[in-house]
C-alpha cells in the first residue's frame, strides 16, 4: 500500500503542469498617464484704458486739395458773415468746384452791414469770451491753446465734403499714417502712373464708375469700398450735395449723413464741426470728450474704472447738463476739453 501510494504521487509530480502566469516586470518607472484636458481658468485682466480720438486722429477729415509734396500755399481770409448756428466753412461742389460759403461782409448793403454783429474776423474771439463768461476756469484753456479751426484762417480753407467724409471713412480703425498711405493709393488709382502735375480727389462720378474690385487695389477692406462708392453714387446723383451740407439745418445734416452706410454718429459729428465749421456741435459718444471733462470738474480720471467692459469717464447726463451752458459755441468746448489735460486749471476751482 505504502508502495502504490508513493507511486501515485510520484505520477502526480511527473506530470505536465500549467505554467504560472506571468507578470511583467521592469526596473523602470513607469511614466504617469497624462492628466485628461481641462479648460485653464482666465487670468484676471487689469483693463486696457481705450485711445482716445482726439482733433488730430481727424486730420485727413480738413486735409483737402491736390494731392503732391510740399507746402500747401495759404488761403487768403475773406471776412464773411458767421453763424455759430450755421456751417461756417468755405465749401467746394465736389464735381463743379463752386464755391459755396456765406456773403463777403463786403457786399452787404452798407445799411445792413452796419447791423452784423458776427462776421468770420470775430467768430473765434466771441466765442472764447463766451466761454470764459460761463465758466471762469475756461481762461487757462483759451490762453494756452489757440484754435486754428475756427479762426479766420481756419473759416477761409477751401473744403470738399465728398473728399472728407471719404477721408472719415478710410480713417474708420486704422492708424494716421495707414489712413494717409491708403488715401494716397486712393487718389494714385484716378491718375495715370508717372504723372508729375498736382493730383486732384477724384470725382464723385469718378467713384461711383469705378468697381470695388479696383478700389481695393489702394488698400481698402470690402466694406469700406463699398460705403466708399455708395457715398460717391449719392453726390454724383444729387442726393448729398454742397449747398445742402452748408445750408441745411444740423439735425437735418446728421439725419441724412448717418443714413449713409459707413458713417455713424461719431464720423458725421466730427464732419460737422472740423468740415463744415459748425460752432453748437458735441458729441457725447467721444471718450477723449468724456475723460477731459471729468479733469475739468475736478475728478481723478486715473482712479475711474471701466464698468461692464465699457470706460465711461462721465454719465451722459452730466455732460449734456455741463456742455449746454456753453451753447452756441459747443464745438469749440468740445475743442479745449480735449486739450484739458495739457493745462493746468487747479487755481481757479
Amino acid at each position: 500500500m505504502t508502495i502504490r501510494r508513493s507511486a501515485r504521487i510520484s505520477g502526480r509530480g511527473n506530470g505536465v503542469q500549467a505554467p504560472p502566469t506571468s507578470q511583467t516586470t521592469t526596473s523602470q518607472k513607469r511614466k504617469p498617464s497624462p492628466e485628461p484636458p481641462s479648460t485653464p481658468a482666465k487670468k484676471r485682466i487689469r483693463p486696457v484704458e481705450p485711445v482716445t480720438p482726439t482733433p488730430t486722429a481727424v486730420g485727413l477729415i480738413t486735409e483737402n486739395g491736390n494731392h503732391k509734396l510740399g507746402k500747401k500755399p495759404r488761403n487768403a481770409a475773406v471776412t464773411r458773415i458767421a453763424d455759430p448756428n450755421l456751417s461756417n466753412a468755405t465749401l467746394l461742389s465736389p464735381e463743379t468746384s463752386r464755391i459755396i460759403a456765406s456773403r463777403d461782409i463786403e457786399l452787404v448793403s452798407p445799411s445792413k452791414a452796419s447791423s452784423v454783429r458776427t462776421t468770420t474776423a470775430n467768430l473765434l474771439e466771441e466765442a472764447c469770451a463766451h466761454l470764459i463768461k460761463v465758466d471762469e476756469r475756461m481762461r487757462p484753456l483759451v490762453e494756452k491753446h489757440h484754435c486754428r479751426v475756427f479762426s479766420p484762417e481756419g473759416l477761409a480753407e477751401k473744403i470738399d465734403p465728398f473728399e472728407s467724409l471719404t477721408s472719415g471713412i478710410i480713417s474708420q480703425q486704422v492708424s494716421g499714417a495707414a489712413a494717409k498711405s491708403i488715401k494716397a493709393k486712393f487718389v494714385a488709382l484716378f491718375h495715370k502712373d508717372g504723372e508729375e502735375t498736382e493730383k486732384r480727389f477724384p470725382l464723385p462720378s469718378e467713384v461711383a464708375a469705378c468697381s470695388v474690385e479696383h478700389l481695393r487695389t489702394a488698400g481698402l477692406s470690402q466694406r469700406k469700398a463699398e460705403y466708399i462708392q455708395g457715398l460717391a453714387e449719392k453726390f454724383a446723383n444729387g442726393d448729398l450735395n454742397a449747398q445742402l451740407l452748408h445750408d441745411a439745418p444740423y439735425e437735418e445734416v446728421l439725419e441724412k449723413l448717418i443714413a449713409v452706410r459707413g458713417l455713424g454718429r461719431w464720423s458725421v459729428e466730427m464732419f460737422a464741426c472740423f468740415a463744415l465749421k459748425r460752432m453748437d456741435v458735441f458729441s457725447l459718444g467721444d471718450l477723449g470728450v468724456q475723460r477731459g471733462m471729468a479733469a475739468f470738474v475736478g475728478r481723478d480720471v486715473a482712479k475711474l474704472k471701466s464698468k461692464g467692459g465699457k470706460w465711461k469717464y462721465m454719465s451722459e447726463k452730466d455732460m449734456s447738463e455741463l456742455s449746454e451752458q456753453f451753447a452756441p459755441y459747443r464745438s469749440l468746448f468740445m475743442w479745449y476739453m480735449w486739450r484739458v489735460e495739457e493745462t493746468d486749471i487747479s487755481t481757479l476751482e
